[in-house]
């Protein structure tokens, strides 16, 4: 049992069984943890617990952006000075293991009822592929075979990243709750919806089975006892994609390359020069390629009894040095995603405090009596992703359908529009049950199409069993406020209608006239989120921490994995041995 957290709750549970009240309000004098003035709480607490995986990076300021040439003259990463608060980041990508961790996690909880869940969250493996090349062996066996286990995942969406991140965040508390004897392990009795979230605990939607009655609840005429809440610090924030701005300070771990405040010397990579190899001749690896990447027409890997990096396409997540904060191969071997929507000139936009592109505000839902509504008991598919992929594949496909095909897309429209329809009425729970039944229609036929159909389901499915209910910020309750009104800013300043360069004149459509025409005259959309560092397939130049590309949330690549990150509580450097 670790004792960061059991000792002083034991402590004080031991000061208030025998009488003796601890410390008193500033504010008011009166005493807290005391049930006869009302039971408020002052827990102890020294700071917060690294969670599992994670290496603590001290923020600070620094300049954002491609310090180098630019290359591709995009000019899409401008260098402007901006400040990162401290937070903690993943040690290494998230690896295959990891992956499979999660993948035998779902299946257990939701395999029996929902496998559409599983299936969403398969790694697309034939990203591997290439027209004119081999790459079947990595097709099969990248992803499973124990040779592979500590080699990044691969094929992951944006999507499929931040699902893992919040599958992460609840197993790790649900973790902390057993360790400190609060909850039950019982892995068997978590099934569909009744599984731990963090969430659902919080809020008093978790029913799993108690080992104790929980902590004690001073307040006058509770039942005695109560959950843990975030006021106890035993809990840890969220799991989280690290944005562009983290990502790149943590990259290029300046925290070993300054004196005082004084930057001593630029650095293009994470590590000190401008060498892709190690150039410290006291080092035992001088001369050894720092990262994994290719370093030229056909030059993979290196010529056989000398290979250059060791890899021939990704490499173990431990095989290269890491940074100045610990942390490994933030240039090479991957790309990895950040949570940022990508804009050319976000650093024209976004703030200098914590700058990112993306937020979309929302609440919970709550019901009739103003309380947190029921958690989820179904799948929640989104209908109009749905109904966009389902059109798109009828147009591609319909020259091959048969009679049949046709006949089974067309009732699946047909349900789809009567989900729209129930939508509209505010019915939310008979608009997924139309869904449901379209779903059930692919799956009782045995048409070629039928897993296609299916996948398109599946693929956007956007909240699963066991997940709270959450709604955009409507304008009418932001009417009041100064600093956002609506929900969604991801186009603010850049991409709305009034950042439109023929806003305002006539013959504006706003239905076409907007700044970026994804398909047409660029790629670039509010799915567009941020991948950086390079990968093995990448050319030296890519590994600066300043370079950025994008691609869409819902595709992968075989180049790009990732890796979490978690907010910093507090002070921004971690506090001395007690």
């Amino acid at each position: 049992m670790n004792w960061k957290f059991t000792a002083p709750l034991m402590f004080l549970g031991a000061l208030l069984l025998s009488g003796c009240i601890g410390d008193r309000s500033g504010a008011t004098g009166w005493a807290y943890n005391d049930p006869a003035n009302g039971g408020f709480e002052r827990q102890p607490f020294f700071e917060q617990e690294t969670a599992p995986g994670l290496v603590f990076i001290e923020g600070g300021t620094f300049t954002m952006g491609q310090v180098e040439d630019d290359l591709t003259f995009n000019w899409d990463n401008i260098p402007r000075r901006v400040t990162v608060p401290s937070f903690y980041m993943d040690e290494t990508e998230v690896t295959n293991h990891y992956w499979l961790e999660y993948l035998s996690w779902l299946q257990r909880v939701y395999g029996s009822s929902y496998p559409e869940v599983v299936r969403r969250a398969l790694p697309d493996t034939l990203v591997w592929r290439e027209k004119l090349a081999f790459n079947e062996p990595y097709v099969d066996y990248y992803l499973r075979h124990p040779a592979y286990r500590d080699y990044p995942v691969v094929g992951i969406s944006w999507n499929q990243a931040n699902d893992f991140c919040k599958w992460r965040t609840d197993r790790v508390n649900e973790q902390l709750l057993v360790r400190e004897g609060l909850i039950a392990h019982n892995p068997d009795g978590q099934l569909d919806e009744d599984h731990f979230t963090t969430e659902a605990y919080l809020n008093g939607q978790y029913q799993g089975e108690s080992v104790a009655e929980g902590l004690r609840d001073l307040r006058p005429g509770s039942s005695g006892y109560r959950n843990v809440s975030y006021e106890d610090g035993l809990l840890q924030p969220a799991y989280r994609l690290p944005t562009e701005a983290e990502w790149e300070f943590a990259a290029l771990g300046l925290i070993g390359n300054s004196y005082a405040e004084l930057i001593t010397d630029r650095r293009t990579y994470p590590w000190d020069g401008h060498y892709t190899r190690n150039d410290n001749g006291r080092d035992r690896s001088y001369g050894n390629m720092n990262a994994n990447f290719a370093r030229g027409r056909g030059d993979y890997m290196g010529v056989a009894g000398s290979l250059n990096d060791g890899a021939a396409a990704t490499a173990a997540v431990y095989q290269y040095a890491p940074n100045d904060y610990g942390l490994y191969n933030m240039s090479g071997n991957v790309n990895e995603w950040c949570m940022d929507v990508y804009r050319p000139l976000s650093a024209m936009d976004t703030e200098e405090f914590r700058p990112f592109r993306g937020n979309v505000y929302q609440t919970k839902q709550l019901n009739s009596e103003g309380q947190i509504a029921d958690k989820f008991d179904y799948v929640v598919y989104d209908i109009d992703a749905i109904d966009g992929n389902l059109k798109a594949y009828q147009k591609a496909a319909a020259k091959n359908f048969i009679e049949e095909e046709q006949n089974l897309v067309d009732n699946v429209f047909t349900y789809i529009e009567a989900a729209k329809a129930e939508r509209k009425l505010k019915r939310q729970e008979e608009s997924q049950e139309q869904m449901n039944e379209g779903k059930e229609l692919i799956l009782d036929s045995d048409l070629l199409v039928a897993p296609d159909l299916l996948g398109i389901f599946t693929d956007n499915i956007s909240s699963s069993p066991g997940d709270l209910r959450y709604r955009d910020v409507s304008v009418e309750e932001s009417l009041e406020r100064e600093n956002y009104r609506q929900a969604d800013n991801i186009d603010f300043r850049d991409g709305d209608l009034e950042s439109s360069i023929d806003y305002g004149q006539e013959g504006f459509d706003v239905n076409k006239s907007r700044m970026y025409g994804y398909g047409e005259t660029t790629l670039i959309n509010n799915r567009s989120r941020v991948y950086k560092g390079g990968a093995w397939n990448d050319r030296s130049y890519w590994l600066s921490p300043g370079t950025r590309r994008f691609l869409d949330e819902d595709k992968a690549s075989a180049a790009i994995g990732f890796r979490c990150a978690m907010d910093r509580m507090g002070a921004q450097v971690l506090a001395g041995p007690r």
